[in-house]
């Protein structure tokens, strides 16, 4: 025990392991706080659909050459989220079917730019470690700089200020979006305003997880709180809380056994998901006997 401290003690004192933590759980805060509004909003999916988006935007940032990619890839993320959540039963085109287009169609054509960009392009080698980073976030967030860490505390600072200010709009809008317009609340506005920090997180937490697994990041922290408790605010309370804890002990997690960031994260995640599911069998069984 006491080496496996020091271990952790030596790593920290690297600076990409310090920001790796501290960007970890902000993004698992940020995730969680909207996951909640998601999951009973029915749009869990919207998560992996826009990640599929950012990818096929970061392989376009990758094809022009661009430095910051975040400055391409957030606004193309914002815009799709945008018409995914606008694109509801009066659409043509249904919601759940616009965005299995969206997420299928980025996903290939992200590839496909991404193969082609390598064979023109003189930076071709490691065209599979580059997709791997992307899809699986393998070890993205252990190359932060110090630009990156300071923009992802301003887009989660932002989150979080926006959550808790339109805190009482966004639980409206979440359990009747109707009453919530005919008591003079702009569900459409507020929808739009949910569209846009989906968007930011999933941009940001591409850096920790990967695309194809920013989906945990949301799921799973609020269908734990939600085996164990029910009001709108003790779940969001618990799934920050929840989220918080397995982002930390995944990265810590990975560091010591050397296995990939976001995939120990989903792991730890799930193992978190097992504990409350049980838990929240033994709390009903008890209330049912009592």
């Amino acid at each position: 025990m006491i080496e496996l401290i020091d271990k952790l003690v030596m790593y920290f004192q690297f600076p990409f392991v310090r920001y790796a933590m501290i960007v970890g759980i902000l993004i698992a805060l940020c995730s969680s706080l909207l996951g909640v509004t998601l999951v009973l909003k029915r749009f869990s999916f919207i998560g992996d659909g826009l990640s599929h988006v950012a990818f096929g935007a970061t392989a376009i940032a990758a094809a022009m050459n661009l430095t910051n990619n975040i400055f391409l890839v957030l606004p193309i993320t914002i815009v799709s989220a945008i018409l995914l959540l606008r694109s509801g039963q009066n659409a043509k085109i249904k919601g759940d079917a616009a965005l299995a287009m969206i997420s299928v169609g980025s996903l290939a054509v992200g590839y496909l730019i991404m193969n082609i960009y390598a064979k023109t392009s003189k930076f071709s080698s490691n065209l599979s470690g580059d997709v791997c980073t992307t899809l699986f976030g393998s070890t993205s967030i252990l190359t932060l700089t110090m630009t990156e860490v300071w923009l992802c505390i301003g887009l989660s600072a932002l989150v979080i200020v926006v959550f808790v200010v339109f805190y009482h709009k966004i639980f409206a809008v979440t359990f009747d979006e109707d009453f919530a317009t005919a008591t003079g609340n702009k569900a459409k506005l507020y929808n739009l305003l949910l569209a846009v920090v989906i968007a930011i997180i999933i941009v940001v937490a591409m850096n920790l997880v990967g695309a194809l697994l920013i989906s945990a990041l949301v799921i799973f922290p609020a269908l734990s709180a939600m085996r164990v408790f029910k009001s709108f605010r003790a779940v969001t309370l618990c799934s920050g809380i929840v989220s918080v804890t397995c982002a930390a002990l995944g990265i810590l997690i990975s560091i010591i056994a050397s296995t990939p960031v976001g995939s120990t994260i989903v792991a730890v995640d799930i193992t978190g998901f097992t504990l409350f599911a049980i838990a929240g069998q033994i709390i009903s069984r008890r209330g049912l006997t009592s």
